[in-house]
């Protein structure tokens, strides 16, 4: 299997460890300052993401038009389905597939634009991105006083320890 498949796989399965030691109520929780954003809110957004790459036209992906399922936001089964659809679509990849030539709208703060990718670079950014929103995570569970089984949760390979 290709490093970022596996790459890609072993980020998101931090999610499922997640979601796995919370409850709906605390998945749903906006009461961390300065922010107010939740842990659900967050993980949908990873989601989203991953959702809006594998539901291309063509070979165009457009970031700008995600789904925005506000149900996974505040039910950890639901968002635990959500995740189980990401990953098996991550799974079902080939090398062929992240070996294709992808044109992607964002908007980077100045407006949409397109930007000739790979897929596999498609897939490098939404691990990049999944990653940032990790260390969001880690930072609203700690406020909430909630521990996970992961010691590297939230934090970048590349970090120094």
């Amino acid at each position: 299997m290709n490093l970022i498949i596996k790459s890609s796989l072993n980020t998101l399965s931090k999610s499922q460890i997640v979601l796995s030691n919370l409850t709906d109520k605390q998945l749903a929780d906006v009461s961390v300052s300065p922010y107010y954003s939740s842990i659900g809110s967050h993980i949908r957004h990873i989601l989203d993401f991953y959702d809006c790459i594998f539901n291309h036209i063509g070979n165009h992906v457009d970031l700008t038009t995600r789904k925005r399922n506000l149900d996974v936001e505040n039910c950890c089964d639901t968002a635990i389905c959500y995740l189980n659809t990401i990953v098996e679509q991550v799974s079902n990849l080939s090398n062929a597939d992240i070996a294709k030539e992808v044109m992607v709208t964002d908007d980077l703060g100045l407006g949409r634009i397109e930007i000739n990718y790979t897929f596999s670079s498609l897939l490098a950014q939404a691990n990049s991105h999944t990653i940032h929103h990790y260390a969001i995570i880690n930072y609203i569970l700690d406020r909430l006083h909630i521990t996970i089984p992961d010691e590297d949760f939230g934090y970048n390979a590349s970090t120094p320890k």
